[in-house]
């Protein structure tokens, strides 16, 4: 199936086209045709699936379609997500597909002046990608006012619940007309998540995609039985190795970030490492020299890596294994995405081995061991 033939308009198609974008992934063929028809959604997938394209194509359509350009633009789509990171990158996403349409886009989120964004605010806007905390405040000095909206995007529900923002949420829910459309999107589906989803979708369409099986099952993995004191020799010994590769590696603490940054950078691998200790500034220009391949290594914790979204990333590493064995479906599906070869690199120390168990009980599969 193509764009064309999921009734994507020509401005759009014009933009995909002119991305080399033109090929809809799964979620994109079962979501687009739901939203367009007007649907509520409840969404169910892991990263690197495009569903930012799945709801964000349907939501530039309907809006440029619709006589939105009086003298005053009013908000009328608001995109809800977790991270500042996520939010620049959804921003991206709206700047790509709307560029030959008249819309504008906006992105607000906390760690930085709020000057730039409410002057961006005043000038009207008719797409708004928040983050709850930068949202409510800008809100309560009357910057926003959400009486418009006709689509509402909560973006990585469970991410939003692991960050402690569930009451920020209760908070604006009651700010938005109760006739709008409801697209909910979340990676897993615990009691919480589908209790939240009930109390805010109306007669959604479900749509599950890459259960975590797929996701895994294309990607590379290895495992590497190492003490602690032994993680940064094996560290280095690999990158050395694979010179030529770019690679995230994950940090399960901010301070261990540093610190592996710092041996990193002892031992003349650049790198830089990106967490919520860091300012917005510094984890922004990271994530470009990164991107843009200027620097190859970054160590990221969990929350922080969320932002990164590299087609052809080639390698992660889990220095540290995270906390909940779901993270770590998270975490490798950054490699391996848009249909380009990933590796996978887990160090498991003795009082690690339990998660590695639930890792595999999880996924249904064994890591294989390396050596």
């Amino acid at each position: 199936m193509t764009f064309k033939e999921l009734n994507i308009s020509e401005p759009i198609l014009k933009a995909l086209v002119s991305k080399k974008y033109v090929s809809p992934t799964d979620i994109q063929t079962q979501a687009i045709p739901v939203v367009l028809q007007g649907h509520d959604l409840l969404g169910i997938a892991q990263t690197g699936t495009g569903k930012t394209a799945a709801f964000a194509l349907p939501i530039i359509q309907q809006l440029s379609q619709k006589e939105l350009h009086s003298k005053k633009r009013e908000i009328k789509a608001l995109i809800l997500t977790p991270t500042r990171e996520l939010a620049i990158q959804i921003d991206e996403c709206f700047k790509d597909y709307s560029k030959y349409t008249n819309l504008r886009h906006t992105v607000i989120f906390g760690g930085v002046n709020q000057r730039s964004q409410v002057e961006a605010l005043r000038r009207g806007t008719d797409i708004l990608i928040a983050t709850p905390g930068r949202l409510l405040d800008l809100i309560k000095q009357r910057h926003i006012s959400l009486d418009h909206i006709r689509h509402f995007v909560l973006d990585e529900a469970d991410r939003m619940l692991d960050m402690g923002f569930i009451h920020d949420i209760k908070r604006l829910l009651p700010l938005l007309p109760k006739q709008r459309q409801t697209l909910f999107f979340s990676a897993t589906m615990p009691q919480t998540i589908a209790t939240l989803s009930k109390s805010i979708l109306n007669k959604p369409v479900k749509i599950e995609v890459a259960p975590v099986s797929s996701v895994v099952d294309t990607i590379e993995q290895c495992l590497y039985f190492v003490e602690k004191p032994q993680k940064s020799k094996l560290l280095i010994d690999i990158l050395e190795k694979e010179d030529e590769k770019t690679v995230l590696v994950f940090s399960r603490t901010k301070h261990g970030a540093d610190k592996i940054a710092r041996v990193l950078n002892k031992q003349g691998i650049g790198c830089e490492a990106i967490h919520g200790n860091k300012t917005q500034g510094a984890r922004q220009r990271a994530l470009t020299n990164f991107k843009s391949g200027k620097t190859r290594v970054i160590i990221a914790t969990d929350i922080a890596a969320r932002g990164i979204d590299i087609a052809n990333l080639e390698l992660v590493i889990n220095y540290d294994l995270p906390d909940v064995a779901e993270t770590y479906v998270h975490r490798i599906g950054r490699t391996g995405r848009a249909g380009n070869s990933g590796t996978a690199l887990t160090f498991c120390s003795h009082e690690e081995y339990t998660m590695v168990k639930d890792i595999q009980k999880l996924t249904g599969k064994s890591l294989a061991v390396s050596y």
